[in-house]
């Protein structure tokens, strides 16, 4: 079992950068990719990035790519998203997820085994 915390919530203004953690606990001896999504009010959980276990495979939802960059360090069990240029439309709880199919990035929520409570970024206009 892996617990997951994320953090990083922030209150930013348009084109201002905030970066998100996401701490691993528990079985963190097993590899396991990473991946972040997103939730902003009244609209369905979407994809934002993902990373494999080595970080050498990444994926972007188009609506981020060049602006977010996903990254982790294994020896501190944590995955960081560094979001750039914000938007007001990025405003949503973003959520951190691990996957136990280590050598693989997915887009698809349900391809996750593991996630965070959720942590709130808010771009304002």
């Amino acid at each position: 079992q892996v617990q997951l915390v994320d953090t990083g919530e922030g209150l930013v203004q348009s084109g201002g950068s905030l970066r998100l953690s996401c701490a691993a606990s528990g079985r963190t001896s097993s590899a396991y990719a990473s991946g972040w999504f997103r939730q902003a009010q009244g609209l369905e959980r979407e994809f934002v990035a993902s990373i494999s276990w080595s970080g050498g495979s990444r994926l972007y939802a188009d609506s981020v790519k060049g602006r977010f960059t996903i990254s982790r360090d294994n020896a501190k069990n944590t995955v960081y998203l560094q979001m750039n240029s914000l938007k007001p439309e990025d405003t949503a709880v973003y959520y951190c997820a691990a996957r136990k199919a280590y050598s693989s990035t997915s887009n698809s929520a349900g391809g996750y085994d593991y996630w965070g409570q959720g942590t709130q970024v808010t771009v304002s206009s």
